[in-house]
C-alpha cells in the first residue's frame, strides 16, 4: 500500500507539468521541455515538501478520475496475477497427486504379479518339495546356530579367564603397593627412632612384610652391633649375603663385627670386599671407631688409599 501511495504521489506531481505543456503549446519548445521534466528519482520527503508548498489544489475531477482508473487497473492486474498463481499451484498439486497414485498402483500391481509367480512356482514344485526345503533350511539354520553358540562360548570362556588373570594381577599389585607403603613407613620410623631396641622391632616388622629384604637384615645387624650382639650381627649379615651376594653393607658390618671380636685379619678381608663393591665404604672406614683396631694391619692403609692411588695413576 505504501508503494501504491507513492506511485499516486508521483503521478500527481507529473500531471500538472503535462497539463501545463498541453495548455501552452506555443510558448516555445524550451518551455515545454522544462515543463515536462520530471526528476529521475523523487523521494517521499520531496513529495511531502512539494505538497506543503502548494497554493491551490493539485488535481481536478478529471485527474481524480484518471487516478481512480489507474488504481482500479492496478488492482485488476494484481487480482489476475493472483488467480494465475493459484491456478499454477493447483495444477502442480494435481500432477504430484497423479504421480503418487500411479506409483501406488504400479507397486500394488507388481506385488500381485510377485504373488502370482510365487503361487505358480508352488504349484509346479509341489508341497512335498516345499516341506523338504523347509526341513533342510531349518537343519542348516540349527547347525549354524550351534556353531555360533560354541564359538561364542569359547570366546566368553577366554574372556573370563583373561578377566580373572587381570583381576588377580590387580589384586597382587594392590597388595604389593600396600606392602610397599607399609615398608616405607617403617623405614621412616626407623630412621627417626633413637632406641636401638625399637629400631630392631621396626626392622623385624619390615622383614615380616618382606622376608627377602637384605637391606633390612644389614641394618638390623648394625643395631645388633650397637647392642654388642656380635654373633647375632654376623648371623644376620650372612643371611643378607645369602639373599644378596653383592651387599656391600653386609660385608662392612661383618668387618665391624669381627674387628670388635679381635679377628682383624678376617675383618680386613671383609672390608676389602666392601670397598671393592662401593668406594663409599672407604670414607666410612676412616670414620668408623670399630675399625681403629685394624690400623695395626699392614694392608689397612693401602685399602683406604687405594682409590687415591688409582686416581693418581689415571692422571699420570
Amino acid at each position: 500500500m505504501r508503494c501504491l501511495a507513492k506511485v499516486v504521489m508521483l503521478t500527481l506531481l507529473a500531471l500538472p507539468a503535462a497539463l501545463y505543456a498541453q495548455e501552452a503549446p506555443d510558448s516555445g519548445a524550451e518551455s515545454v521541455m522544462e515543463a515536462q521534466k520530471v526528476p529521475v528519482e523523487i523521494t517521499e520527503q520531496d513529495v511531502r515538501e512539494r505538497i506543503e508548498t502548494l497554493d491551490e489544489p493539485l488535481y481536478n475531477p478529471f485527474i481524480e478520475r484518471y487516478l481512480v482508473d489507474e488504481v482500479k487497473a492496478l488492482r485488476s492486474e494484481i487480482e489476475r496475477q493472483r488467480v494465475e498463481m493459484i491456478r499454477e499451484i493447483t495444477d502442480r498439486e494435481l500432477k504430484v497427486a497423479n504421480s503418487s497414485i500411479s506409483y501406488a498402483t504400479d507397486t500394488v500391481t507388481y506385488f500381485f504379479y510377485l504373488i502370482a509367480a510365487a503361487s505358480s512356482i508352488l504349484l509346479i514344485v509341489g508341497w512335498s518339495s516345499i516341506r523338504e526345503i523347509r526341513d533342510r533350511v531349518q537343519t542348516i539354520a540349527d547347525e549354524k546356530v550351534g556353531r555360533l553358540v560354541e564359538e561364542y562360548e569359547e570366546r566368553l570362556e577366554r574372556v573370563e579367564k583373561e578377566l580373572l588373570r587381570k583381576s588377580r594381577i590387580i589384586q597382587e599389585n594392590q597388595h604389593e603397593l600396600e606392602v610397599t607403603n607399609a615398608v616405607q613407613s617403617l623405614w621412616v620410623k626407623a630412621t627417626q627412632e633413637t632406641s636401638w631396641e625399637q629400631k630392631i622391632r621396626l626392622y623385624d616388622r619390615i622383614l615380616e612384610l618382606r622376608p627377602d629384604n637384605a637391606e633390612a637384615l644389614t641394618y638390623k645387624a648394625d643395631a645388633a652391633l650397637e647392642l654388642n650382639q656380635h654373633q647375632w650381627a654376623i648371623s644376620l649379615c650372612n643371611r643378607a649375603l645369602t639373599l644378596d651376594p653383592d651387599s656391600g653393607h653386609a660385608y662392612f658390618q661383618l668387618a665391624c663385627a669381627y674387628a670388635d671380636l679381635g679377628a682383624s685379619r678376617i675383618a680386613l678381608d671383609y672390608l676389602k670386599k666392601a670397598v671393592t663393591i662401593s668406594d663409599e665404604y672407604r670414607e666410612q672406614a676412616r670414620q668408623e671407631q670399630r675399625l681403629l683396631s685394624l690400623s695395626q694391619e699392614p694392608d689397612f692403609m693401602s685399602v683406604l688409599t687405594q682409590q687415591e692411588g688409582d686416581e693418581a695413576g689415571k692422571e699420570s
